[in-house]
C-alpha cells in the first residue's frame, strides 16, 4: 500500500474481524475495511446531531462561512491522498477530469457554499407595508450519496446544509465507503462534535434513514427505482426531499456542425468517468450530414484513449466500478449487436486490464426502442443514432421518461440555443454535455427526480423559508 494513503485510512478502517472489505476497483485486492453500522448507530448520530444543530446554528452564517473555508483549505492540503483513495476504490484515474479533479471540486464546492450570499428577499412593499422571505435551518439532514462520484456529492449535500445551520448524516454508498469516510474525516477535523456524522452501512441502514422521525431534510443522488421508494418512506415523517435521480441524456448534432470543433468535448460528455455520470450523454442523435465522421471521430478518439488502473499516471480510462454495473453494460451491448446494431470499436471487455474493464464502446446503426438506447447504460457506451430531420430529433430525445441533462451541438450557438428551449431536461448544454458550475442551479425533470442544487438555489433548498410581514 502505497505510504501517501497510511494517515487517512488508518484513521477511517476498522480490523478485519470489525469490518467489510472493500476491493480496489482495478485489481478487487482490498484496499481496507470499512465499518459497518447499525441501526443503533444511525439513531446515535441522528440523536447527536439534533443535540449539536442550535449551537451550531447560533454560530451564525458568518462563522459557518470561516469554519467551511477553512475545511476547504485542509482538503487542499490533504488532496494528493484523498485522490489515491479515491482512484483505487471508485477506479477513476488520478488525471484527467478524474479522482484529483473530483479532489478540486470538492474544495470548490465548499468554499462557494461558504461564500454564496443568501439575503432576505423583499417580495413585497407598499407603504408602511413590507414582506421579506427569511431562510432559516431545517434541523437535520440525512445525505445518501452514489458510487460514481461519492466525495464530490456528498460535498453538494453536505457544504450547503452545514452552511445554512444544519447538521448532516452521512450514508455513502457501500461500493465506496473510504473515500467519504477519508472525506468526512477531513471534515470533522474542524467541526464540533455531532454536527456531521457518516454512517457506513448496508441497504437496511440507507432505507431507513428516508423514514426515519429524525430527519428534516433528505438529500438522494442515484437510481429513479431507489427515489420513488425514498418518496414512499419520506410519507412518514414529511421530510423534505432533494432527488438527483437516473438520467439518459440524449444530445443531438445539428447539420452540417464541424465535428472537429467539438470532438474533445463531444468524447467527454460521453466518456466522463468511463461513462459513470448521471448526467453524462448516453444518446447522441447526429444529422446525416455529418452521421459518419462524428462516429469515425469517436471511434478513433476511443480507440486512442488510455485505459487502465487508475494509479498510473498515464491512464485516463478506468473500469466500471463493482460487477453489478459490468454485467448492466456488458449485457446492453450484447443485445445490441444481437438485434443487428453495428460495433464500430469495443464491444467486449478487456481483462488484461483487470476484472471490470469494458473497452470503450462506439455503436452505430441503432434506432430507439433498443435497450441500450432506451436503457441507461453507466459505462464507457455511447450508442449514435442517424436522423434527418430537426425536429424529429426533438421529439425522440424528449421521448425519454428521464430529464437530467441534455445538449446540442452546432457552429451556430443561437440556432443551438433555440433548439435547446425544445428539450425537457433540468440543464441543456450548448456544445458541451455535462459541464456544471457551482454558481448555477442543477437538477432534474420528469423521472430524473426535484428540488436544485448549488448556488443560492442550493442554499434554499436545504433551509426552511419564513415570511416576515409588517
Amino acid at each position: 500500500m502505497p505510504s501517501t494513503m497510511t494517515s487517512i485510512l488508518d484513521a477511517i478502517t476498522v480490523s478485519e474481524s470489525e469490518g467489510r472489505p472493500i476491493p480496489d476497483a482495478a485489481t478487487r485486492e482490498t484496499i481496507g475495511y470499512a465499518p459497518v453500522h447499525t441501526l443503533a448507530d444511525l439513531d446515535a448520530a441522528i440523536a447527536a446531531a439534533r443535540a449539536a444543530q442550535p449551537s451550531w446554528n447560533a454560530l451564525g452564517h458568518a462563522e459557518r462561512s470561516r469554519i467551511l473555508n477553512e475545511i476547504a483549505d485542509d482538503i487542499e492540503a490533504n488532496a494528493e491522498e484523498l485522490a489515491q483513495i479515491l482512484s483505487r476504490e471508485q477506479g477513476k484515474p488520478l488525471n484527467g477530469p478524474n479522482a484529483r479533479f473530483e479532489v478540486g471540486a470538492c474544495a470548490v464546492w465548499t468554499r462557494n457554499a461558504a461564500d454564496t450570499v443568501l439575503e432576505p428577499e423583499v417580495v413585497f412593499e407598499a407603504g408602511a407595508s413590507r414582506a421579506e422571505v427569511h431562510y432559516d435551518a431545517l434541523g437535520v439532514v440525512g445525505a445518501i450519496g452514489p458510487w460514481n462520484w461519492p466525495m464530490m456529492i456528498t460535498v453538494w449535500q453536505m457544504a450547503p446544509s452545514l452552511r445554512m445551520g444544519n447538521t448532516v448524516v452521512v450514508k455513502p454508498s457501500e461500493y465506496t465507503p473510504l473515500s467519504v469516510l477519508a472525506l468526512v474525516e477531513i471534515w470533522n477535523r474542524h467541526l464540533p462534535e455531532g454536527v456531521l456524522t457518516a454512517i457506513s452501512g448496508d441497504r437496511e441502514v440507507g432505507a431507513a434513514i428516508a423514514g426515519h422521525p429524525g430527519f428534516d431534510k433528505i438529500m438522494f443522488t442515484g437510481s429513479t427505482a431507489t427515489g420513488r421508494k425514498i418518496v414512499e418512506s419520506s410519507a412518514n415523517n414529511l421530510a423534505r426531499l432533494t432527488l438527483e435521480l437516473g438520467g439518459n441524456d440524449a444530445g443531438i448534432i445539428l447539420p452540417g456542425t464541424t465535428v472537429s470543433n467539438i470532438a474533445e468535448n463531444l468524447f467527454w460528455g460521453v466518456f466522463l468517468n468511463a461513462g459513470q455520470t448521471c448526467a453524462a450523454l448516453k444518446r447522441l442523435y447526429v444529422h446525416d450530414s455529418v452521421y459518419d465522421e462524428v462516429v469515425d471521430t469517436l471511434a478513433g478518439m476511443a480507440q486512442q484513449m488510455p485505459m487502465g488502473n487508475g494509479l498510473d499516471e498515464n491512464n485516463l480510462l478506468g473500469p466500471l466500478q463493482n460487477e453489478k454495473q459490468f454485467d448492466i453494460v456488458k449485457g446492453l451491448v450484447d443485445d445490441a449487436r444481437t438485434r443487428g446494431a453495428r460495433i464500430v470499436t469495443g464491444g467486449e471487455a478487456a481483462p488484461e486490464l483487470g476484472p471490470l474493464f469494458y473497452r470503450t464502446t462506439v455503436v452505430a446503426d441503432i434506432e430507439d426502442g433498443t435497450p441500450l438506447v432506451d436503457e441507461e447504460q453507466f459505462g464507457p457506451v455511447i450508442p449514435v443514432i442517424r436522423y434527418s430531420d430537426v425536429d424529429d430529433a426533438v421529439r425522440r430525445a424528449n421521448a425519454s421518461s428521464q430529464g437530467l441533462g441534455a445538449s446540442v451541438w452546432a457552429d451556430d450557438a443561437d440556432a443551438a440555443a433555440e433548439v435547446a428551449t425544445r428539450i425537457q431536461s433540468g440543464t441543456v448544454w450548448i456544445n458541451n454535455h455535462g459541464a456544471i458550475n457551482p454558481a448555477v442551479p442543477f437538477g432534474g425533470v420528469k423521472q430524473s427526480g426535484y428540488g436544485q442544487e448549488f448556488g443560492a438555489a442550493g442554499l434554499k433548498a436545504v433551509s426552511n423559508p419564513k415570511v416576515i410581514s409588517r
